[in-house]
């Protein structure tokens, strides 16, 4: 073993860089053994140097992360400040001054990850970056390692734990979106300002750099389509119910048919209660790839947290450092296939539409033909009546009858699969009707 050790930079301090400093100094012995050397955590850049950190030597802190990279003895540096900047320019800057990288930081790699990978190519550099999707789960080294000779044609998955706590707890308890967020936060699990989380910001970068790993080519979040959970309400869960599903915010990330384009895209979404992810409770993250020769693979854990995230970026940590030994780099980007990403109206899928109609003859006739001018095709309607005392309800087959039900009333349509471009034509047209009062809600349908 070589017995000159491996001098680590850490950027930030906070819930996850406390863990990581605090485990390379419980576990040194273990992690000299794994890399064949011993390292040191030679300084961690923080912004409140006053804050007592237990466990770190008052020493090591500094609030000059620019000069803590520059250092020329430094070999890897352990960015987990988040957010574009001085995160992206630090990252760069260690490039230029010998240190490779290991980063938590999932909207800079969605924001600005070809770029990134130039600068560690250009220096011989490593960019690792396991923490940044799904916490503990190991997916993007099986993405980009394991699976490198296979052919990847879907992500599908719960990225973000915080939506999916919330989405859990309005299935089980009746809670709606409001009191369920609430819990969230009294929990710790979601943050003071939840936007990122409950607008699909989180899962939307995580969904770029998985579509970007999986399908080789360059996928920015502005690229993916986003829809968060504000607007999921009881009514959506226990519709449903009724269907036999459970709601989830999904990333989906596809290779189209013709393998010439790539779809990415975040928004809530009704699966059967048969479907494995339909079973992922609480805060958990689960991801299914589907590959041509492995087939499917699923890969279950907790998403989020000190802990968890600390663990993805030590083994990180742990290869970036094998790696120096032996003078070599790890996998870089891999773009090679140049595939453009399809805008979501090319997505096809099933819909689930809820109308607010007037409760006369005729309506649904009217409706069912909008359909069919926009050529969406009905699988089912569900009528119930909104008149006082009324709880009649009558579920209509494609081609079948019903009957009015006095008063107000909503329409439930469910479709076969159909591109979202016809279904928001159709949604359009929907609006146009006099006899439809609102369109409550779309959601799609997936993992059948």
């Amino acid at each position: 073993m070589r017995t000159r050790p491996l001098k680590v930079a850490l950027l930030g301090c906070g819930v996850v860089g406390s863990e990581v400093a605090r485990i390379m100094t419980t576990h040194a012995d273990d992690l000299a053994a794994r890399i064949g050397a011993p390292v040191e955590l030679a300084g961690v850049a923080v912004r409140r140097p006053s804050k007592v950190r237990e466990g770190i030597d008052p020493a090591l802190i500094t609030t000059d992360a620019t000069a803590l990279v520059k250092r020329g003895d430094i070999d890897v540096v352990i960015e987990v400040i988040g957010g574009i900047e001085p995160a992206r320019t630090l990252i760069t800057t260690a490039f230029e001054h010998g240190a490779s990288v290991v980063s938590a930081n999932k909207a800079l790699l969605a924001e600005d990850g070809a770029a990134l990978h130039a600068a560690a190519e250009q220096h011989g550099r490593d960019l690792y970056y396991e923490a940044a999707v799904a916490g503990a789960i190991p997916l993007v080294r099986p993405l980009r390692e394991s699976l490198a000779g296979d052919k990847v044609n879907r992500v599908l998955g719960i990225v973000n734990g915080t939506t999916n706590f919330i989405l859990d707890k309005m299935d089980t308890s009746g809670a709606g979106y409001s009191e369920a967020l609430d819990e969230a936060t009294a929990l710790g699990y979601a943050e003071a300002d939840p936007t990122a989380d409950v607008e699909g910001f989180d899962a939307a970068a995580k969904a770029a750099i998985l579509a970007g790993i999986a399908f080789h080519t360059r996928v920015r979040i502005g690229d993916v389509h986003r829809e968060g959970i504000t607007e999921v309400t009881a009514a959506d869960i226990a519709s449903a119910r009724r269907m036999g599903c459970t709601v989830k915010l999904l990333a989906i990330c596809e290779r189209a048919a013709d393998g010439q384009s790539v779809t990415a895209r975040v928004h809530p979404a009704m699966i059967p209660l048969s479907h494995p992810l339909a079973s992922v409770r609480e805060a958990y993250n689960a991801v299914f790839v589907e590959a041509e020769a492995a087939g499917q693979l699923m890969f279950y854990g907790p998403g989020a947290g000190g802990s968890p995230t600390a663990s993805a970026v030590l083994g990180d940590l742990v290869a970036v450092c094998r790696n120096k030994l032996n003078e070599a780099t790890g996998p870089g980007e891999s773009a090679y296939t140049r595939l453009p990403v399809s805008p979501m109206g090319d997505v096809v899928t099933r819909y689930h539409i809820s109308l607010d109609v007037a409760d006369k003859p005729g309506v649904l006739a009217q409706v069912a033909t909008v359909f069919a001018e926009k050529g969406v095709s009905i699988d089912t309607v569900r009528q119930q009546g909104r008149n006082p005392g009324s709880g009649d309800e009558v579920v209509i087959e494609q081609g079948g009858g019903g009957r009015r039900v006095g008063g107000e009333a909503s329409l439930v349509v469910v479709t076969h699969r159909a591109s979202d471009a016809a279904l928001s034509a159709t949604v359009e047209a929907l609006r146009k009707l006099d006899t439809v009062r609102g369109v409550a809600s779309i959601m799609r349908v997936e993992g059948e």
